[in-house]
């Protein structure tokens, strides 16, 4: 797998997208991979929006120190830059594919992302945790942690020690 970008997009790049983001990079860090770059916009996104307080939150509590963001807008040079793109919903593929239709081949479901097999009756999104409680945010926060870790394990950075 020769994975230089990597792009992550949920619906306003203020939650999902920068954990899944953060997180990832926090692991490469780890493994020292510095060379796949990490990033994360929104379909819906309002430019330059800070991370929510409850992302900051649950990255804290994981031992990151949240980098200083600002929401952007997910535009045809980014899809188009990345070589995998990652997303957080089927309604977030969807919109990617109506609006750039040649990045077919590199837009997939984060939660299902590398798995062997189908994940059953369980849903195939990571619902958005904005506006909700901390707890939420923490639920929502261990689905990404876990498919981020695959992910990472599939870019050779495996040395995640949570």
């Amino acid at each position: 797998m020769n994975i230089k970008r990597v792009l992550f997009v949920c619906t306003g790049n203020s939650c999902r997208s920068v954990m899944a983001q953060q997180w990832l990079e926090h692991l490469l860090k780890q493994a020292d991979k510095g060379t796949i770059a990490v990033e994360s916009a929104g379909v819906f996104a309002i430019e330059g929006m800070p991370s929510t307080r409850e992302t900051q939150r649950v990255l804290q509590d994981a031992g990151i120190q949240p980098a200083e963001h600002r929401s952007r807008l997910l535009t045809g040079t980014m899809a188009e830059s990345a070589d995998l793109i990652l997303v957080m919903e089927p309604f977030h593929k969807e919109e990617i594919l109506r609006r750039f239709p040649q990045v077919l081949d590199k837009v997939h479901l984060l939660k299902t992302y590398g798995l062997k097999e189908a994940l059953g009756a369980e849903p195939l999104g990571i619902p958005d945790p904005i506006g909700k409680p901390l707890e939420v945010y923490e639920v929502c926060f261990a689905t990404i942690r876990e498919a981020v870790k695959r992910l990472a394990g599939l870019l050779g950075a495996n040395k995640d020690r949570g």
